[in-house]
């Protein structure tokens, strides 16, 4: 066990976790008995060639898809049993996703496509200080259409991070930028984690993206194949990928 594991408060527990999909007459076996901890304010990489699972587990410990069989506790509370009703509630309050399209309302500021989310949460952090977190306050009243690529990226890392939660999610959240955009995304990323204490996984298959990580999670047809902490972390805007 890493040092990292004996001084943090687990926050995702998951036990011999499968997921079969039903494609007509083929079962896709998407995950195959995995077995992980998470640990709080810890900053992971999930690293992998495309179907191997990454996104299918993040989907799970984020309430938006159910285990086929195995277990999946968030801080003891079992998700697998959630229905619909608690699962939604748990996404509501506790986790923030990043998704690599942005999917932020085109009529709407920065500071507004934030508020938007403020409005449901239980205790949520001012928009402006959303936005200034991820290096935008001066872009508060700007439209998506008025924005880069990175930028708009980086209003969609503020929302997620404007209802507090303890959780953030990130899909390929620079899947869609150039190398030198993607830096400046990671850094606001890097900086949430830093300064919140978010639990943050971030899924990629790009290895140099790892570098920045607490510890990197190797998947591979849908099992673990490798799990390693990194002993020395390089900082976002040092990475070459």
């Amino acid at each position: 066990m890493s040092e990292l594991a004996e001084n943090r408060e687990v926050v995702f527990h998951a036990s011999g976790v499968t997921k079969v999909y039903q494609m007509g007459e083929v079962q896709v076996h998407a995950l195959r008995g995995i077995d992980l901890d998470l640990y709080a304010g810890e900053l992971v990489v999930l690293l992998g060639p495309s179907g191997s699972g990454k996104s299918t587990l993040l989907n799970i410990l984020g309430g938006l898809d159910t285990a086929t069989s195995g277990h999946v506790s968030y801080h003891g509370r079992d998700l697998t049993r959630a229905g619909d009703r608690e699962l939604t509630e748990y996404r509501r309050y506790h986790v923030g996703f990043v998704f690599q399209f942005y999917n932020l309302i085109p009529s709407l500021t920065a500071r507004e496509n934030v508020a938007a989310v403020t409005e449901i949460a239980r205790r949520p952090m001012a928009p402006e200080r959303a936005l200034e977190v991820v290096g935008l306050g001066h872009r508060l009243d700007h439209f998506p259409s008025q924005l880069s690529g990175g930028e708009q990226q980086r209003i969609a890392i503020a929302r997620a991070i404007a209802k507090n939660p303890e959780v953030l999610l990130c899909d390929e959240p620079t899947g869609a930028l150039d190398s030198a955009t993607g830096i400046v995304v990671l850094e606001a990323l890097e900086r949430v984690n830093r300064e919140l204490g978010t639990t943050t996984v971030l899924i990629t298959h790009n290895a140099g993206i790892a570098e920045m990580a607490d510890r990197v999670i190797h998947l591979a047809d849908g099992s673990i194949s490798d799990m390693h902490v990194n002993t020395v972390k390089r900082a976002a805007r040092e990475l070459s990928w």
